[in-house]
């Protein structure tokens, strides 16, 4: 017999939603605690060194628990980590959540600048190649596409700055601000959002807004290469098999405008899918940019889980990858929103 909700369908896909979201971070948070498990790193050797007697390495493994069975292990985890409790870093002995809260908001500014770069390039981009399928335009896009695919994003990082910061002198160099803007950035801006563009034109500080701006250009430029070319294939995709449908071809004879047979009618279901593509570009970006960051010396959540991995600091690695776990589920979740505001049939 079917189970019936007493508070309409609204009320059953609330549920439905939340259940399914805390199965995912429940999910989340077990893959990461066995990867934390089976990785050949010893914790306690990290923190005490090989040097160290039996006994400090027997009581630092009590301290951290270690000695308790691991399914019980993994609950503490689950409930700390639900209280915000990411443990605390082996380098620095800060609280992990602390230093991710530090680190995040650099890799939000950078794949958020991105991504904005890869639709307001990849929609037109894609619409246009579409609209002209085996025209120059077309070729040009695809090859386009094609090379921001092939090549490594580490190749152009390099490339970049050797062109134009090192020859041409147009962007800031690695980092997010000249060193002189860096100290005044730490004790003059009120850092709302962690996030510079946005602190500083709060604070009203353009130089020093101006300043990061030439600092992010370069590499969110090419991260937003990178999510343009998926972004303009996958647009071209979707709008070539829309363009073909028979409500368009009855719009045309009607004589409707081409712009608005594309732009209103087609988009309209175009829509659709591309925000998902849009979603997971995104989500790529905030993953997926250590090594971008890494070649900038971009203080993000990137470079934070690479440090901590080169010196086997495994709760800032598992900490950081949950954070990174949950900013892909709460983009999930946004897309999901967008998609039921944009098609009513998915309500």
């Amino acid at each position: 017999m079917a189970v019936s909700f007493p508070f309409g369908p609204r009320f059953k896909a609330v549920v439905g939603f939340s259940v399914s979201l805390v199965i995912t971070i429940f999910g989340l948070l077990l893959v990461t605690f066995i990867i934390g498990r089976v990785v050949p790193i010893d914790p306690v050797l990290a923190i005490v060194g090989e040097r160290a007697t039996q006994a400090q390495i027997e009581a630092t493994r009590v301290a951290l628990g270690l000695d308790k069975p691991l399914v019980e292990q993994f609950f503490i985890y689950v409930f700390n980590a639900f209280q915000g409790d990411l443990g605390a870093s082996i380098r620095t002995g800060e609280p992990v959540i602390e230093a991710v809260a530090r680190h995040f908001p650099a890799t939000l500014e950078l794949a958020t600048l991105a991504t904005i770069i890869g639709v307001i390039a990849g929609v037109p981009a894609g619409v246009l190649a579409a609209t002209r399928p085996g025209s120059i335009a077309d070729h040009i896009v695809r090859l386009v596409g094609l090379m921001g695919y092939s090549m490594p994003v580490f190749w152009l990082g390099l490339i970049g700055l050797l062109v134009f910061y090192g020859h041409l002198g147009w962007v800031g160099g690695p980092g997010r601000l000249d060193a002189v803007y860096d100290m005044m950035y730490d004790f003059e801006v009120p850092q709302r959002s962690g996030m510079i563009l946005i602190d500083t034109a709060l604070a009203g500080r353009w130089d020093m807004f101006s300043n990061a701006i030439s600092h992010i250009i370069l590499p969110a430029g090419l991260l937003g290469y990178v999510s343009m070319a998926y972004i303009s294939r996958m647009t071209r995709s979707f709008m070539m098999n829309e363009l073909s449908q028979e409500y368009i071809t009855t719009a045309r004879v009607k004589g409707m405008p081409e712009w608005r047979v594309v732009w209103v009618h087609a988009m309209k279901n175009v829509a659709v899918p591309l925000i998902t593509v849009v979603a997971l570009s995104y989500a790529y970006l905030l993953e997926g940019s250590v090594l971008t960051e890494t070649i900038f010396a971009w203080p993000g959540l990137g470079s934070y889980i690479t440090d901590a991995l080169m010196v086997a600091d495994m709760p800032a690695v598992l900490g950081g990858t949950v954070v990174v776990g949950l900013a892909f589920v709460a983009l999930n979740m946004v897309s999901d929103l967008l998609y039921r505001l944009v098609d009513p049939r998915a309500r």
